[in-house]
């Protein structure tokens, strides 16, 4: 039998190990492997590459996807996707391992219910933002990158007592702002999942300079709103307490870099294992998830239309630790 891995969607750390996984879980099982390069671009332009347990040594610690991703808009067409499948069908493949997010898996599932081709999902994002498992690929290392970076930071916030505004990645969703200012230690994490007024943070910063406290830092998920514009309304606000420049400060895509952690290789790994034991076991149009700690199939629907929040306590927990 013959199975084909993929990579769509923005690149996150762990793809390498996940691909790795996949591949050499897949020879164990006596499959042939093959590569799609490109993500859905390679469906329709097969651009297959086999994959020996070789091909992938050396992988588990680099960041990105050797695979390559792009985004697809041909893929939005039904005579696009017919391609894609006869691809797949001439090249003899009985099942598409797609490691992507929410967008990928749409894609993913449309490939099996238009036509009838099996496919499994590794859920795999930065933002941590899929919908019906705890974690996704590539969350940690983002977390720790942002982290790093914040670290830094606060060096300059302290020097020059300023208040600095840090953007973080995560489109409309908060866990990585929520989680890197929580291990940051920063005064206050402005997410979109739940609102934090402009006067709630004045009044935050007025009692930090109240206790002693020169410096402060704000992490901002990118969905609430630019770094530039909250330092700009914050320094406004802030001048009749004797603040001075709020400066502000965008991490951007060095958060989706470098090496992975130790989690997100190990997670990486358990995810494609798993995959490929399910397809092992007949079951397919599934994605895989953790629950409780524990990886288990689930649906590959059960992620379309539902929006994946923040534990509120967590949001909690950061506030009280500002003091």
């Amino acid at each position: 039998m013959k199975i084909a891995v993929l990579t769509s969607g923005g690149d996150a750390p762990g793809l390498n190990a996940c691909i790795r996984a996949v591949v050499r879980a897949g020879h164990h099982y006596g499959y042939q492997v093959i590569g799609v390069k490109r993500g859905f671009k390679g469906l329709i332009d097969r651009d297959f590459v086999s994959l020996s347990p070789r091909d992938v040594g050396l992988i588990i610690n680099r960041g990105g996807t050797i695979l390559l991703s792009s985004r697809e808009d041909r893929f939005f067409s039904y005579e696009y996707r017919k391609k894609a499948v006869e691809n797949l069908k001439k090249e003899g493949i009985d099942c598409l391992f797609v490691i992507g997010g929410n967008g990928s898996f749409q894609g993913a599932n449309l490939l099996a219910e238009e036509f009838d081709f099996p496919v499994i999902g590794i859920p795999k994002t930065i933002d941590n933002d899929t919908y019906g498992t705890e974690y996704t690929i590539g969350f940690d290392t983002a977390v720790n990158n942002a982290v790093e970076s914040i670290d830094k930071i606060r060096d300059t916030s302290m020097s020059h007592e300023r208040i600095f505004v840090v953007e973080v990645m995560g489109r409309d969703s908060g866990f990585i702002a929520l989680a890197s200012s929580i291990a940051s230690g920063a005064d206050v994490a402005l997410i979109p999942e739940y609102p934090f007024p402009i006067f709630r943070i004045v009044e935050t910063l007025i009692k930090a300079r109240e206790r002693g406290k020169r410096f402060s830092i704000i992490v901002v998920a990118e969905g609430v709103a630019p770094a530039r514009k909250i330092a700009g309304i914050l320094e406004e606000k802030l001048k009749p307490y004797g603040f001075g420049e709020v400066r502000h400060s965008v991490l951007g895509y060095i958060q989706r870099g470098g090496s992975p952690t130790a989690y997100d290789r190990i997670t990486a790994s358990r995810f494609g294992v798993f995959a490929v034991e399910q397809f092992s076991k007949g079951k397919t149009k599934i994605m895989v998830a953790m629950e409780n700690g524990k990886v288990v199939p689930k649906p590959l629907k059960v992620s379309f239309g539902r929006i994946k929040k923040p534990d509120f306590s967590d949001f909690q927990l950061n506030n009280i630790l500002t003091l």
